[in-house]
């Protein structure tokens, strides 16, 4: 029962986290368009000097203009969808607080960019470009979903990474404390049996 109570908490905090992501998102894009329409008509507005700036484009594709126009993106989209659904219900019960958050922030990037396709005639709004003049370095433009989902991503494989390497090293610590608990009874034996056998040879 308290399990259970706990586990809805934490998806109830999931579900808080996803809606912020989505608000957040929905009210950029939106600050964008009003502001800076059309797109790639005005210059980048420098937000960190020349290193990030806010541009204004419309991306047909994926995150970061990945597949665009692409009938991949669909597949794409689907798989991610069903990845995501299959680690949430497996930890539906169990899952640590962290992991429920990470969701959050994945989803709600996912249903950010999706209400952008659906409310906007199939593209997404992005917005942010990262790039180093100096060496001519350009990064793909994107949105705060965007970067929801890729840091989402980012740290549930880190964690899930630790988790594995702690459980790992745990298996170790108790085959190598199993080795020594044989070994110390093994010469423990072989002290009582050194001093039967020198108790017998002392006898008459």
């Amino acid at each position: 029962m308290v399990i259970a109570r706990r586990a809805r908490i934490y998806d109830a905090l999931a579900l808080l986290v996803a809606i912020v992501v989505i608000v957040l998102d929905q009210w950029t894009k939106s600050l964008v368009v009003q502001y800076l329409s059309p797109p790639m008509s005005n210059p980048p507005i420098p937000v960190v000097g020349n290193y990030l700036t806010i541009f204004y484009i419309q991306n047909s594709g994926a995150a970061f203009g990945l597949f665009a126009n692409n009938i991949a993106l669909a597949a794409l989209i689907v798989g991610a969808i069903c990845v995501i659904t299959y680690l949430y219900v497996r930890t539906l019960n169990s899952g640590p607080l962290v992991y429920k958050l990470i969701f959050g922030m994945i989803i709600g990037g996912a249903v950010g960019n999706l209400l952008d396709r659906a409310l906007r005639g199939g593209y997404v709004v992005d917005f942010i470009f990262f790039r180093i003049p100096e060496i001519n370095y350009h990064f793909a433009i994107f949105n705060l979903a965007d970067a929801s989902i890729s840091v989402g991503v980012f740290l549930l494989f880190l964690f899930i990474l630790l988790g594995n390497l702690r459980k790992t090293g745990g298996a170790g610590d108790k085959s190598e404390l199993g080795e020594e608990a044989v070994k110390e009874p093994s010469a423990a034996n072989q002290q009582s049996g050194t001093l039967r056998s020198t108790e017998q040879d002392a006898q008459p």
